[in-house]
């Protein structure tokens, strides 16, 4: 038992991983004693990115954008955040690397280099990175099948948020919100066809009838306020 309990908070990485993995266990632990469970549920959200969502989007839209989405968002996608609940996958990105960890510090001798062990973390955490991409497509395929949509949902109408797309006439577009700690994209649509740009502040003001995208209009501020 003593060996066990030396092997997990020594060397400092493992310790490191050990807390961290522990502190995941004990949030599901009183998940459950909650009674909250695994999370299933429906929403309108179908991507979450690091707190960061998008809304689906329709197979044939037409859509042009101006900017690539972020570095942040494309890294969440990579090991599928939003296809499978945000801490279910945050929980198994630690379980791994944990275990990596572990095996690397009883296969390199971690424990000779002292504090400087740390710095096996890095390539550990990149390499969780990766198999993440693989190891969650089973976890996507399973809350696919039991009809998760993504996470809590929000009202959006009369929320305001900046274009990361422009938009004109029938064209859809992106529009960022921020609500709380989330980052959230919409689908949308010129309220009546003007443009709107890049970079320019919108307002939701209707939901279109397939529920696909929501309608904005440039955000009246003292910036864009014609006198």
């Amino acid at each position: 038992m003593t060996d066990i309990l030396n092997l997990l908070f020594h060397p400092l990485p493992n310790a490191i991983m050990t807390v961290l993995t522990g502190i995941s266990l004990f949030y599901w632990l009183f998940t459950m004693l909650l009674g909250d469970g695994f999370d299933f549920g429906e929403a309108d959200v179908a991507f979450q990115g690091a707190d960061v969502h998008e809304v689906d989007i329709p197979d044939d839209a037409d859509i042009e954008t101006d900017a690539e989405p972020s570095f942040l968002t494309k890294a969440m996608d990579f090991i599928n955040v939003g296809k499978a609940p945000f801490m279910v996958i945050v929980t198994l990105f630690k379980f791994i690397g944990w275990i990596i960890t572990i095996a690397s510090s009883l296969l390199f001798n971690l424990t000779q280099f002292g504090w400087k062990s740390v710095l096996v973390l890095i390539p550990v955490l990149l390499l969780t990175f990766f198999l993440m991409h693989y190891v969650t497509i089973p976890l996507v395929k399973l809350y696919k099948k039991v009809g998760y949509t993504g996470e809590e949902a929000h009202d959006f109408l009369g929320r305001s948020g900046k274009m990361r797309s422009t938009i004109e006439g029938e064209r859809l577009g992106w529009l960022e919100i921020v609500i709380g700690s989330d980052i959230i994209q919409l689908n949308v649509k010129s309220q009546h066809g003007e443009k709107i740009a890049y970079g320019e502040q919108a307002v939701v003001v209707d939901e279109g009838v397939d529920k696909k995208f929501y309608y904005v209009k440039k955000e009246i501020t003292l910036e864009n306020i014609s006198l």
